[in-house]
């Protein structure tokens, strides 16, 4: 299945059903309902799926926004943080996200599980890629402390988020949803990459499904943290979805398949064909380059589309 989501369009829309009209006019039977999905969207894209005009193939939580949130704001709340206020802020709002998705029928919904508290290295390192540093001694340090920073402050952040999924999965089974764990690019975002294969001891399938974004793990592998086709491989059993994009060398994301450093030829060989395939665009793409992009991943992939369940 392939669905474009709404992150590319949503802030041009007043309407819900104009904006999954357009992304229907790209000739997509589904869409994804980003992190920026205002509640004013939300009857015109009821009317849209109740009129068989689009099909929703996941939402991405927190969707609708909370009222008064006017931007995509995926971390506005997070499961791992140490005040109990904003842990239920997040739990509330990922409610809804889970009632929206069991409205319309959608089978999936995307989370995040928050971050370790900690200064962030992402950009001073990013920076120093940029500028050519990144096989320089300071480098290799900055990545050490860095690493070494996230570990040993990662246990509390680690343990509520795990404590709010344990909370969150009898919601979604009860709703006939699965829940995909996304992989992040920040170095202090849960879950690290080394603890995806625990995480899935822990959650059973076929609940917990790990959700893979293909400029995340790419960015991480610019850093220097991870292997884009191992961490791929290695989840390809778990694997429920994908956020598709490039990524322009170190960090520019969101861009159309082949224009950047992403080797879909090489990964889709983990990628098996029942797999949710979510393209995932800036806004800032033309209609020529997401057309370019779709076509470069049908072309190595193929452009089969199963049915939803």
């Amino acid at each position: 299945m392939y669905s474009l989501s709404t992150c590319w369009n949503a802030h041009r829309h007043t309407d819900g059903r104009a904006l999954l009209g357009e992304i229907r006019g790209l000739g997509f039977e589904y869409a994804e309902l980003s992190h920026g999905i205002r509640v004013s969207l939300v009857p015109g894209i009821v009317q849209a799926v109740g009129a068989g005009e689009m099909r929703i193939s996941s939402l991405h939580n927190f969707c609708p926004l909370p009222l008064g949130v006017d931007r995509p704001s995926p971390n506005l709340y997070q499961c791992s943080c140490p005040s109990r206020r904003e842990v239920e802020f997040c739990w509330k709002h990922t409610l809804k996200t889970l009632e929206l998705a069991e409205r319309l029928q959608a089978p999936v919904v995307v989370l995040h599980l928050g971050s370790v508290e900690m200064k962030s290295y992402t950009d001073k390192l990013l920076d120093l890629i940029e500028h050519g540093q990144q096989n320089e001694p300071k480098y290799q340090r900055l990545c050490a402390e860095a690493d070494e920073k996230r570990e040993s402050k990662k246990e509390g952040y680690w343990e509520r988020s795990l404590q709010f999924l344990e909370r969150l999965v009898p919601e979604a089974q009860k709703r006939g949803l699965r829940l995909g764990v996304e992989n992040r690019e920040a170095l202090e975002e849960l879950p690290f990459d080394a603890d995806f294969p625990a995480l899935f001891e822990k959650f059973a399938p076929p609940t917990v499904v790990y959700w893979h974004d293909f400029g995340h793990a790419q960015i991480k592998e610019h850093l220097g943290f991870i292997s884009h086709a191992r961490q791929l491989e290695s989840m390809q059993d778990r694997l429920g979805g994908l956020h598709i994009h490039d990524v322009v060398f170190p960090a520019r994301d969101h861009r159309a398949p082949g224009s950047g450093t992403v080797d879909f030829e090489s990964l889709g060989a983990f990628v098996k064909p029942e797999v949710l395939k979510v393209f995932e665009f800036s806004p800032r793409l033309t209609l020529e380059e997401i057309r370019a992009g779709v076509q470069h991943v049908r072309t190595h992939w193929g452009a089969r589309q199963p049915s939803q369940r």
